[in-house]
């Protein structure tokens, strides 16, 4: 980041999705819905997961952990967005863009090898189930978790410090709703192929790893549920990963179609919609999909919904 004061542009200007004032105000109570119902699901399931013992399995940790990263993911962007729709304040410092930025970065990777974690929990829960608590215990799974943020950390420190070394001299306008690699590239009026190299080499090794780690996680489980004699006993092998599978296909369906191409490929409007999908959409819908396809979270929430109705009974009649 030494290289900031040798930029002859102020800061940045970030454009946002439209010009139009009817579409500006849509778009802001939508937003605010969707960041609305992100936090109190996210919150809302930690919270179920934490209240209920019969949760505090390796499973519903990295769960918990997921809903973290979710609520995190959304609030780096969603309340600069709403800003930008509802006000005329668009500007944004280069600490804080690169701040942005870094905190994109860190929890997008973060959830990626994340859901990795969780596929080789599924894994191990549908092939080894007599050995399942032997080998997800409790210190794999805080290593586990400690591994995914270490390997965010680096590939977000690793990008910002490549992109802030950059010389930016041309238009400070960033033809997008938040600081992304993409647009922020395209400002600079530096040689950006070695950088865009060591990026694409980030984003590839980091998507590929995690998806090479969730494939063969899947592959190994469909291999065991073939071998079962039973259509119910298969059914109810695929119900326990239904849930995960859905929630790696979308996520990560729109981080290739962004991110796993060069500069020149840079669409704007086909960008910024998978942009707004998975920075605001699916954090929304990783807690809806989580809970409404699980039977064990509904009934952890009908028992603390009980639990809760009986003690303030109690508490009234004393």
């Amino acid at each position: 980041m030494g290289r900031w004061n040798s930029t002859s542009v102020p800061g940045f200007i970030l454009m946002g999705l439209t010009d139009s004032a009817e579409t500006q105000l849509v778009l802001s109570m939508l937003f605010l819905l969707i960041y609305l119902i992100t936090v109190l699901g996210n919150m809302g399931m930690i919270l179920i997961l934490r209240l209920d013992p019969r949760l505090h399995t390796p499973m519903y940790f990295f769960l918990t952990h997921l809903s973290f990263l979710d609520f995190s993911y959304s609030s780096v962007f969603t309340p600069k967005t709403l800003q930008s729709l509802l006000t005329s304040t668009k500007s944004i410092s280069f600490l804080g863009c690169f701040i942005q930025m870094f905190f994109f970065i860190l929890l997008a990777a973060t959830e990626c090898f994340l859901l990795s974690s969780m596929a080789y929990d599924r894994y191990v829960a549908i092939s080894c189930p007599l050995h399942y608590q032997l080998i997800m215990s409790t210190r794999l799974c805080h290593a586990l978790l400690a591994g995914s943020y270490v390997i965010g950390f680096v590939d977000s420190i690793v990008n910002v410090i490549c992109i802030s070394r950059l010389h930016f001299c041309k238009s400070n306008v960033i033809q997008h709703f938040f600081c992304d690699t993409s647009p922020i590239l395209t400002l600079s009026c530096s040689d950006t192929f070695v950088v865009e190299l060591i990026l694409f080499i980030c984003a590839g090794s980091t998507i590929v790893l995690s998806l090479s780690i969730i494939s063969g996680s899947y592959l190994s489980i469909l291999s065991t549920i073939l071998k079962i004699n039973s259509t119910a006993g298969k059914k109810k092998a695929f119900s326990t990963c239904a849930s995960h599978l859905m929630g790696v296909i979308i996520f990560y369906s729109t981080m290739i179609f962004t991110y796993l191409k060069p500069k020149t490929s840079y669409s704007l409007g086909k960008d910024q919609v998978a942009s707004v999908f998975y920075t605001i959409v699916i954090p929304m819908l990783n807690p809806l999909i989580y809970s409404l396809r699980n039977k064990e979270v509904k009934s952890a929430v009908v028992r603390i919904t009980k639990r809760e109705s009986c003690r303030q009974l109690i508490s009234q009649w004393c």
